[in-house]
């Protein structure tokens, strides 16, 4: 190699590798890579809750369907017993659960306890019975009528309160037991109440009928002092008030005074309260000043022909004194009317009430079923129409519109409803009513003085029987 040559690769092999560091010095340093932004994780998305499932009502455990019940009533005789038969034939063919009831009636009350005692004893004892409250009270002391409040209450099959508020108070309770127990339900009530021939009255000058012991002393009074001055001498000593002192009547002067039969924990008896007394003594006085009389028999020929202004009788002796008045040809209006008291007006309400006898499941709430359906304001109405009874709820009385226009007396006992009272449902009472007859016949035929003592007899001796019977 030249010498020439030599030193232009030596020079090139010296500069080359300084002007490629050149060049790599002057390029720009990039940027460190930027850091990362943190991303926050996405909120989870709440899930939809699900939805809850429509709650099925679980079916109620016991099922009536096919069951028979065995119906043992009081309505022997037409046309009532006819309105039963067909009110059951209407249950029977129409209900959901195929149950039948089996209507057999026993004859009268006094007949229907006897066979069923009698019962008690065989042991063939009937679903439902139709008795006074005492007798069911009786029989549920021995284990035989159960209480229906169960029922009553029940969710699946009892009354709702709207149906229970509309039944009123005293038929609903009128028999529930000392230990509380419901023996019975009433299908439907009457009352001892008066008769008042309103013609009459106005005639001896009286606008209303009376509303205060007073005013009734005072018509009573005029309407006897009217036929003992008339020309008729057969008449004499009556035209006043018919005077009969029976249990019933006699509770119900004793209610409107504002009596009670039994103490206020319902222990006892309690006969000799000032209420009692001043209820016998206002008896008495009206009986000794002769502006009251007795009958042999029932009063209605002696109100149907004026003999008497105002008779005691039961609201369902409404179809014997119209026919009295058709006997007598006598076009007098008049209506029924409440006991007047110092404690203000009151009737002594008879419940038609029946009790269930304890069987099985089934057929128990097929007679509740039955009950229910029976007191029910449609059925209850056709059962009125059918018997002449009044209603035990007020949603019955709409229905019974044009049988009250067609009825006008009936419907003069519709204001009477509420004011009614009932006598005790207890075991004792079928025998403490005998003694009530007795000690106010010896009230009436004695001297005022001689009441106190007398109604403290009948205290004592009507324990004596609670303590027999309870």
């Amino acid at each position: 190699m030249s010498k020439k040559l030599f030193t232009w690769v030596l020079l090139l092999a010296l500069v080359l590798p300084l002007a490629l560091g050149a060049c790599a010095a002057e390029e720009t340093e990039a940027p460190p890579p930027p850091e990362p932004t943190e991303v926050p994780p996405p909120e989870p998305t709440e899930a939809p809750p699900e939805p809850e499932p429509t709650e099925v009502p679980p079916e109620p455990a016991i099922d009536p369907s096919g069951q028979t019940v065995v119906f043992w009533h009081v309505w022997y005789s037409e046309p009532v017993k006819s309105g039963m038969v067909a009110l059951v034939d209407e249950f029977n063919a129409t209900n959901e659960w195929g149950i039948t009831v089996e209507a057999l009636d026993q004859g009268n009350y006094a007949d229907t306890e006897d066979l069923m005692n009698a019962a008690i004893q065989s042991g063939d004892l009937p679903d439902l019975v139709v008795a006074y409250g005492n007798a069911l009270a009786n029989w549920h002391s021995v284990d035989v009528i159960i209480d229906l409040d169960p029922y009553v209450d029940d969710p699946d099959w009892g009354l709702t309160a709207e149906q229970v508020a509309d039944f009123y108070p005293a038929a609903f309770n009128g028999a529930v037991a000392p230990d509380g127990a419901r023996v019975g339900f009433p299908i439907s009530q009457s009352a001892e109440v008066l008769f008042y021939n309103d013609t009459w009255g106005q005639e001896l000058g009286f606008a209303a009928p009376p509303t205060t012991p007073a005013e009734f002393k005072e018509q009573a009074c005029a309407g006897a002092a009217f036929n003992a001055a008339d020309d008729d001498p057969d008449n004499d000593g009556t035209g006043g008030f018919v005077l009969y002192a029976g249990a019933s009547q006699v509770s119900a002067w004793g209610f409107a005074y504002g009596a009670t039969h039994l103490t206020p924990d319902g222990s006892a008896y309690d006969f000799a309260t000032p209420e009692w007394q001043a209820a016998a003594e206002f008896l008495k006085e009206i009986w000794d000043e002769g502006c009251a009389f007795p009958t042999e028999s029932y009063p209605n020929p002696e109100f149907a022909t004026r003999k008497a202004l105002m008779v005691n009788s039961s609201s369902v002796g409404l179809p014997y004194q119209l026919a009295a008045f058709e006997d007598a040809e006598s076009t007098d209006e008049w209506g029924f009317m409440p006991f007047p008291g110092d404690a203000g007006q009151a009737v002594d309400s008879y419940l038609q009430t029946v009790g269930m006898v304890g069987s099985n499941p089934e057929r128990e709430l097929a007679t509740w079923l039955f009950i229910k359906w029976f007191t029910s304001p449609e059925a209850q109405a056709k059962w009125i129409e059918a018997s002449a009874y009044h209603p035990t709820r007020a949603g019955t009385v709409p229905l019974l519109e044009a049988y009250a226009a067609e009825h006008p007396q009936w419907a003069s006992g519709l204001d009477l409803v509420p004011l009614g009272q009932v006598e005790p449902a207890i075991a004792s009472w079928s025998s403490v009513r005998r003694l009530v007859q007795s000690a106010y016949a010896e009230i009436i035929q004695g001297t005022p003085d001689q009441i106190p003592g007398i109604l403290a007899e009948l205290n004592d001796a009507a324990a004596e029987a609670m303590a027999e019977m309870e």
